[in-house]
């Protein structure tokens, strides 16, 4: 039986250049699915303004920095 090493050399270069990336796009899919424990540090943030702006000011504002 032929070891994957012995087949990838048997690729012409443009199809091993093809399984290079493959190899590390499943990397990258691999690694990106390990997440992190969510951080809830972002909380209270903005507590200096909760006197000034209501919850519907601050989406109307939204909406306008999106158009």
């Amino acid at each position: 039986m032929e070891t994957i090493e012995e087949k990838f050399r048997q690729l012409p270069p443009n199809l091993q250049e093809e399984v290079v990336n493959f190899i590390d796009f499943l990397l990258t899919k691999t690694h990106s699915t390990a997440r992190k424990k969510t951080s809830f540090d972002w909380i209270g943030g903005l507590k200096e303004y909760r006197d000034k702006y209501t919850a519907i000011e601050l989406q109307k504002k939204a909406l306008e920095w999106r158009d």
